[in-house]
């Protein structure tokens, strides 16, 4: 089902629901525009990027897809997504990676002087990834910098750091489900006004882990080259999550060709239809709202 989302004269876009979550039909550059506008008129907005991994691990963590069908802005990362959205039907034109908007954010942060404030990875990585992006864009100011390895009974001290350092956007460089859920407990009193959880980005900025080639990426074979760079770690979580995601596909594709009508949501308890606003860009109600507990234990 397909919801339109209207945000002035330059930017129609849709929100749709894949597979039981909702997803935003968003190019690129109307993302910027969003993280623009929002801290422009500093009113917070929550970003999430949907891969196929994320979309699966939902289906059996009912916190994890409350987390992500409550952020306002719903990426679609992966090609998988792309692909499945376009076999049901959906018009789905490109994908917006989370690295690439990163980095789209962190040059519009060099342009408009906003101040981006980075949270996650081992202190050797974050600094390097910082050091990288001032090598990059000379002109950016760090509102902050803060390792994601602190425990449950330190994370009052690290929001009360981020909130005094009246950073502009926050990035979030911790897995999943673990970043969804410290946001699910504190973006409300962090006072940043977009918030972006960029998974081992900042690996990747800091040059610890390598992108795959250009054509790799353009047919979907992203997850085949971090295989090869991490065989031990990763081929397991890619043979389940693709081989189950495929599945869960298949089903949809067969309940749509026989008129059946989809199943709406990921394991989550319905609740009145609520529509938000995000300085301007109205945002019509889904056909399911997430649960408002919020659990704070961090794994």
């Amino acid at each position: 089902m397909l919801r339109r989302l209207h945000g002035g004269e330059r930017r129609v876009a849709m929100r749709a629901s894949f597979l039981g979550c909702p997803i935003d039909v968003l190019t690129m550059a109307d993302t910027v525009e969003l993280a623009r506008t929002a801290m422009h008129s500093q009113q917070r907005l929550q970003h999430v990027a949907l891969n196929v991994a994320k979309l699966v691990s939902m289906r059996f963590d009912p916190v994890l897809a409350a987390d992500v069908a409550s952020s306002d802005v719903i990426s679609i990362d992966g090609m998988g997504i792309v692909w499945g959205a376009r076999a049901i039907g959906l018009p789905v034109q490109s994908r917006v990676t989370g690295i690439d908007l990163l980095n789209e954010i962190l040059a519009l942060c060099e342009r408009d002087g906003f101040k981006p404030y980075l949270l996650g990875a081992t202190p050797g990585v974050l600094q390097q990834a910082a050091r990288r992006v001032l090598d990059k864009h000379p002109s950016i100011a760090f509102a902050g910098l803060r390792d994601g390895y602190f425990t449950r009974e330190q994370e009052a001290q690290v929001v009360r750091e981020i909130r005094s350092s009246r950073a502009d956007c926050l990035f979030i460089g911790m897995p999943s489900p673990r970043k969804e859920r410290f946001l699910a407990s504190y973006r409300d009193t962090l006072g940043i006004p977009f918030i972006m959880g960029v998974g081992g980005s900042f690996d990747i900025l800091a040059g610890a882990v390598r992108r795959a080639p250009v054509r790799m990426q353009h047919l979907g074979l992203e997850w085949l080259y971090r295989v090869y760079q991490e065989p031990g770690r990763m081929w397991w979580r890619y043979a389940k999550t693709n081989t189950l995601f495929a599945g869960i596909l298949a089903q949809a594709i067969v309940r749509q060709r026989l008129g059946i009508a989809p199943r709406e949501n990921i394991g989550l308890p319905p609740r009145a239809d609520v529509g938000h606003s995000v300085q301007g860009v109205h945002q019509a109600p889904l056909t399911y709202s997430p649960s408002r507990e919020r659990h704070t234990a961090m794994p």
